[in-house]
Parts: structure tokens; C-alpha cells; sequence
């Protein structure tokens, strides 16, 4: 059996962007999603903590160390600049897999995004 397991988590980022006029995707500091382990294309969920709303929509690398967290497209009507949210990839392992599977997580600062 297989089962959908937490693969990488960037907890609690504050959202600089919003731009409806792109294409897609979130916009991830380079830094971030390399220490979360999340790779440009990926599957992401959005999970916004101001005001409850979660999309999907993939990943698209910014400039290393920019703290860069913007939602481009459609999903730039679910978020506002300063918004916290949380960023969660899921991964497939088998069941016996997962028992043992550590996900990456990390907790960036949350006034600038950086790495603590």
C-alpha cells in the first residue's frame, strides 16, 4: 500500500507579492525551497493562516536569499502582501517507507524570510 506522506514544509513565511498578471505558481526564494527540499515545478499546497484559505499550484525559484514569496495568477486573489502562510509538498512512499520517513521542515524568520 502507498500513502500521501509530508515531504517538505516551509512553516509560517510572510507573503511580499501578489501578481495577478503572471502566468502561475508561487514565486520561492531559491534558499528556502533548496533547504525545504522543494524543486522548481513541484506540486505545492498553500495553506494562507490569515484567512483560512489553501490552493495548489507549483513552484517557481526567486532570487537566492531575496526572501521572495510571491503568488503569481489566479492564487494571487487568495493571498495579500504580508499574509503568513505555510508551504507543504507531499511525496508517495509505501506504507512501511513513511513510518520512517523524515520530512524536510524548516522554520524561516518571519519578518524577512530568511534562514534562522
Amino acid at each position: 500500500m502507498q500513502i500521501e506522506v509530508v515531504k517538505s514544509k516551509i512553516h509560517r513565511v510572510k507573503v511580499t507579492g501578489a501578481d495577478l498578471n503572471y502566468i502561475g505558481s508561487i514565486t520561492i526564494d531559491e534558499a528556502l525551497m533548496e533547504a525545504a527540499n522543494i524543486i522548481e515545478g513541484e506540486k505545492v499546497q498553500i495553506v494562507n493562516i490569515n484567512n483560512g484559505e489553501r490552493l495548489e499550484t507549483y513552484a517557481i525559484k526567486g532570487n537566492r536569499n531575496s526572501g521572495d514569496i510571491t503568488l503569481n495568477g489566479p492564487a494571487a486573489r487568495r493571498v495579500q502582501r504580508g499574509d503568513i502562510i505555510i508551504i507543504i509538498a507531499y511525496g508517495t512512499l509505501d506504507f512501511e517507507e513513511a513510518k520512517h520517513f523524515k520530512p524536510s521542515i524548516i522554520f524561516p524568520n518571519e519578518n524577512d524570510n530568511s534562514l534562522k
